[in-house]
């Protein structure tokens, strides 16, 4: 067996699992659970409708072996949804491919780009990522020969990494960086001045960044969050270099189950990016291919999405402000609260006593530094029905209120 395998951690979900194996909840409430970022919203009809009519009405729809590249056509949706939405001009042969969730593709960007004989006095090369994070930027990791380094967050700044505060001896030994701007679980955007920091690091150290942006969509300021192929064209570098990033439609169109995404940059990435895919056997089915093309097209059901997230933030953010140190976020459908005490214990006794599920942060971190940054704190994923989420947002304010 592969020894690397060894190396992973459970997913937060199986630790709350294993959390809650013994507990018994409340029988007097309906079970909510605001632990999995899983949307809910209703899938849009037309993409719905495209799939039944790939299905239907193309006579290769399930019988043929699709293109790794995917489809010309899906690739032009890819293009023209990034000039919509960040005015950049991308070619769609070189400089972007059709991915099987953003999630699939963060792993096999890390299996691409590290070099595990890149240094042979030091045969672990590092993958810098946020703390807290999505735990695939760790199992990607590992599994590709290399270590994570967590950088540590600032509270200050909605626990933002606090990219200053890496010292140039690990940036020497790095060769991914991975972003998340939007965060999860915190919904901070990165600014200009931060890209343009990493940027100048990245030239200087030669390592890539991998810019998560799968909450792109859902934001609550007037303008939309800066993402980092739009950066990167503001400060000069057209070319993206050694810059890829990856958005999805799960969020953004509520379509999770169809495991559809996009990468886009550095036409030079892209190239052995396709390589690996080929060999992995990566490839989208025609079916989701005609899907997600009429939904990167749309984007009233997004205005729609975006519209519902905001309205059910509004109502359940001051419910919970009234107990909990939480504010409303930049973007994202997680609210990321301080309860001031053990996240685990919070979680296990919420869950008890009021049936209502949410994630210890500290499940959602690492100790490094010598600190866990999610200690005394949860998330919570605002992705149910608005009524179900101010239910919720109640028993949780009942609960603190009975525990003080």
């Amino acid at each position: 067996m592969n020894q690397l395998l060894s190396l992973l951690q459970p997913y937060p979900f199986e630790r709350l699992r294993q959390l809650f194996s013994d507990i018994t909840p409340n029988p007097a409430f309906k079970p909510i659970s605001l632990g999995l970022g899983e949307p809910r919203h209703a899938t849009p009809g037309l993409i719905q409708d495209a799939m039944i009519s790939a299905i239907t009405r193309s006579p290769s729809g399930l019988a043929s072996y699709p293109a790794t590249a995917g489809e010309p056509a899906l690739r032009k949706a890819f293009a023209q949804w990034l000039t919509r939405r960040y005015g950049l001009k991308v070619d769609p042969a070189t400089q972007m491919l059709p991915v099987l969730g953003s999630r699939e593709a963060l792993f096999a960007l890390a299996q691409t780009v590290v070099n595990r004989q890149a240094n042979a006095a030091d045969p672990k090369p590092l993958v810098v990522c946020p703390n807290p994070f999505y735990q695939i930027y760790e199992g990607a990791a590992l599994l590709a020969g290399a270590e994570p380094y967590f950088v540590a967050s600032d509270p200050a700044r909605n626990f933002a990494p606090d990219w200053a505060s890496v010292p140039d001896a690990v940036w020497a030994r790095s060769q991914l960086l991975i972003v998340c701007s939007p965060g999860n679980p915190t919904g901070a955007v990165m600014p200009l001045s931060e890209w343009q920091m990493l940027f100048e690091l990245s030239d200087r150290f030669g390592f890539v960044i991998g810019s998560d942006e799968c909450y792109s969509e859902i934001y609550f300021r007037d303008e939309p969050p800066l993402g980092g192929l739009e950066a990167a064209a503001q400060l000069g570098r057209p070319d993206f270099k050694n810059l890829i990033t990856f958005t999805s439609l799960s969020k953004r169109s509520n379509v999770p189950g169809m495991r559809s995404g996009f990468v886009a940059g550095d036409a030079a990435l892209i190239q052995p990016f396709l390589l690996y895919r080929t060999y992995h056997g990566s490839a989208m089915s025609p079916v989701v291919q005609a899907a997600s093309i009429a939904a990167w097209q749309d984007e009233a059901h997004v205005v729609a999405n975006r519209a519902l997230y905001r309205t059910k933030f509004v109502q359940v953010t001051p419910i919970l402000a009234e107990v909990l140190k939480v504010a409303l976020p930049d973007a994202g459908f997680y609210l990321w609260a301080d309860v001031t005490g053990d996240d685990v214990a919070f979680a296990c006794e919420l869950y008890a006593n009021y049936h209502v599920t949410v994630l210890p942060g500290s499940l959602l971190a690492r100790s490094a530094q010598g600190h866990n940054p999610g200690t005394g704190r949860i998330r919570m994923a605002l992705v149910a029905e608005t009524a179900e989420c101010v239910e919720a947002a109640q028993r949780i304010a009942d609960f603190v209120n009975t525990r003080t």
